[in-house]
This record gives structure tokens, sequence and C-alpha cells, in this order.
């Protein structure tokens, strides 16, 4: 696969911006999705020449639809990146049924009606990458983050059994599960409770969004063309 079109969701920030920036950089054609960063998705569109599309990916309809402008931009999707998320913060006990349903629709929810959205296309060419944004959490759990790590560990299940499911059309799907990440998603965090947990991952630091997105691009990559139905973790050995 030489220029790719990639479509990146909760691409105006964080990992999904430098995913943005990654792709961009190689000359890949690019379309990310966001919700409310309006300010940050112009920037980002100037700065690397990416497309961007607005849209709630919580809502089925709404993801569809979003991917579908996306793709007519592009002329097609050879690479798929659901990043797309929130995190919440709170005991199990306190979690109502607004809350529990807002986290699964935007972490996992918007993953699943994002890649059928595309499958069509990738199918029809038979090859393309799927390439979904889990976490440490989703492997291990963490306290008060239960619904959150539950709708993490979802998207791995999700994507080991797509990665089966499309193996013969030539599609692979994989999974990043980052640890903790300097990103606004952490930056509710005090610098007390970052040093702990710098100090607790073997390479004793944070780690950078751009470290992600490079292993994600690595993944869209031909060398990766072997690679299937896979949890690679960006961690600094926090989850081994």
């Amino acid at each position: 696969m030489s220029k790719k079109k990639v479509i990146i969701t909760g691409g105006s920030r964080g990992i999904g911006a430098e995913c943005v920036r990654a792709f961009s950089a190689l000359g890949d054609e690019v379309v990310f999705i966001y919700k409310n960063s309006d300010i940050r998705a112009a920037e980002l569109c100037r700065e690397t020449g990416a497309r961007a599309v607005k849209a709630d990916l919580s809502a089925p309809d709404s993801a569809k639809n979003a991917v579908a402008e996306a793709m007519a931009l592009l002329g097609g999707a050879d690479v798929l990146v659901n990043n797309a998320g929130i995190a919440h913060v709170g005991l199990f006990n306190d979690i109502t049924k607004e809350a529990y349903n807002h986290i699964m629709d935007t972490n996992l929810s918007s993953a699943v009606f994002c890649s059928q959205a595309v499958l069509d296309d990738m199918i029809h060419k038979k090859r393309g990458r799927i390439i979904n944004v889990s976490s440490m959490w989703g492997e291990v759990g963490a306290s008060c983050e239960v619904v959150y790590s539950a709708s993490k560990a979802a998207l791995i299940g999700f994507t080991k059994a797509l990665a089966k499911e499309l193996g013969p059309s030539g599609i692979t799907v994989n999974c990043v599960s980052p640890g903790v990440i300097d990103t606004e998603m952490n930056a509710s965090l005090t610098q007390d409770a970052l040093t702990s947990l710098a100090q607790e991952t073997p390479l004793c630091r944070i780690g950078k969004a751009k470290e992600v997105a490079d292993t994600i691009v690595y993944l869209a990559s031909d060398s990766a063309a072997f690679i299937t139905g896979q949890v690679l973790g960006v961690n600094g050995g926090m989850v081994v």
C-alpha cells in the first residue's frame, strides 16, 4: 500500500491529532472526524492539509453518515483509526444509566458503526486496515473507572473477533492499548498522581501521544501486513 486514504475518529486533539500529523507527514490523504473542537480542527487542517468532518459518533446513524462523508472526500478508505473516546472517573455505584450509555456509545459503539461504514469499500478492494485505540485499563481494569475499563475491554474483544471475520477479505484489524499518555484526557490528574504513575512505569515516565500515533502508523503500513487480531501495548512496561 503506497499513499493511503485514512480516516481518523476523535482527530482534533491528543492521540488523534498526532495520528493526523503522522499520516499527513507521509503524504497520505487524511480526513479526521471530531465532535466539538472547531478551532483546533481548523488549525490542524491548516497545519497538515487534512480535511475534517464534524459529527457525534455516539449515535449510529451519525457515525455512519460521518464516515460516508469522509469516504466521499477521499474516494474510499484504506485505513480507519477508531480513536474517539471519553474518560470517566467516579465510583461505580454512582454511575447513572445516562453516563453508562454515553461512555459505551462513544468508546465502543462508535468503533462498531464506523467500522461497518468502511467495510463495503475495503471488502470490494480486498484490503484495508482497521486500528482501534483501547487502553491498558481495558486489559487489567482500573478502580473508579469501571465502565471506562469495560468499554475498552469490549473494544479488545471486538478487535479480535472482527480480525477473524475479515481476514479472508485481506483486511487486518488490530488494537493499540496506550498506558498513561500526556493528553488532555489525563489533564485532570494532579502532578502528584502523574508522578506516582510515572514511578510505577518501568520506563519511569509518562508516554507521549506521538509514540502512540507512530505505533498506529506502523500497524497501517505494509510492514504490518501479517499482523491481525493483536493488542499492542504502548505503556512503558506498566502492563506486561
